[in-house]
């Protein structure tokens, strides 16, 4: 991996260099040893926690905390609202991994780097993984604060993190997207949601690849194409968690209206106050979820 030298004493990751599939099984290994000096712990689900959304982590018990940095090949998280922490521990009883922000394609990471995590959750141990993301509302019945699951996506961020030889031991070349959001896991979900009295809503994320929000013809022209909510992560690492075998579900946290709706500027302070105001309503549906599988 290409690395540099950085005034704090930390290595400086390039995270532009392209991760092909067949580079990540030893890419893997180096961080599961990492891992597991600090902790035996082996999770059953993993836990991808969006903008704003970080403060279901205050819910785990016995936690290891391992900064980003920390760990072989990952840079330092810089999305705003992004702890950049992987914590191993127990939801509701439950052993659980958790990242607390993610990488994003518009940060100039490699599709490889973005979903390094989500494989790093089925090297561990986990059997299933939770996709939480914020989100911009493109169904206009969907208004901030909407908790969203996702029943589907659609990849319009031109990139694949399966593009490459492919790692045999990992998935198989062509993944089936068919049932990539798990209806079992929906139908859990909305039961959890109705036990703690949470509404969930439910429909289709579109990834796209960001940094910039969408024009309202944009806004206009995915909800067209059946998109529900638009955001800037989530699929790639749904796909790469489908080619290794994960059970996938994922919530999406409406933010804003799309543009055009509102008729105002849209702004990330919004998406960040509007997951301190939802985040413990998805905590206590993610937790009872989760002791329930």
């Amino acid at each position: 991996m290409s690395t540099l030298p950085t005034p704090s004493g930390h290595t400086a990751v390039d995270r532009t260099l392209p991760i092909p599939p067949v580079d990540q099984p030893a890419r893997l290994a180096a961080l599961v040893a990492t891992i597991r000096a600090k902790t035996p712990l082996v999770p059953k689900v993993g836990i991808v926690l969006g903008s704003g959304l970080g403060s279901l982590a205050d819910g785990l018990e016995d936690v290891t905390s391992i900064p980003f940095d920390d760990l072989p090949g990952w840079p330092a998280a810089t999305a705003p609202g992004h702890a950049g922490r992987l914590l191993l521990g127990r939801l509701a009883g439950v052993p659980v991994v958790a990242l607390q922000g993610r990488f994003h394609l518009y940060e100039g990471n490699d599709p490889g780097l973005v979903v390094q995590p989500v494989l790093l959750f089925k090297q561990l141990g986990a059997e299933i993984v939770v996709l939480t993301n914020a989100a911009g509302g493109v169904n206009p019945a969907y208004g901030p604060g909407t908790l969203m699951v996702i029943s589907d996506h659609i990849n319009l961020t031109g990139r694949t993190p399966l593009l490459g030889q492919n790692a045999d031991q990992l998935g198989e070349r062509f993944t089936d997207l068919t049932d990539v959001w798990a209806p079992r896991l929906r139908e859990r979900l909305h039961a959890a949601g109705t036990a703690e009295a949470v509404n969930l809503d439910e429909g289709i994320y579109v990834g796209l690849l960001g940094p910039n929000y969408e024009t309202p013809a944009e806004v206009r022209m995915l909800r067209i194409m059946g998109a529900d909510a638009v955001g800037m992560s989530t699929v790639l690492e749904a796909i790469a968690a489908r080619w290794v075998g994960l059970e996938v579900c994922g919530v999406s946290l409406v933010t804003n209206a799309g543009a055009g709706y509102s008729g105002v500027p849209l702004a990330h302070e919004e998406v960040l106050a509007a997951g301190a105001e939802a985040g413990p309503r998805l905590a206590r549906v993610l937790a009872r979820f989760i002791a329930g599988l």
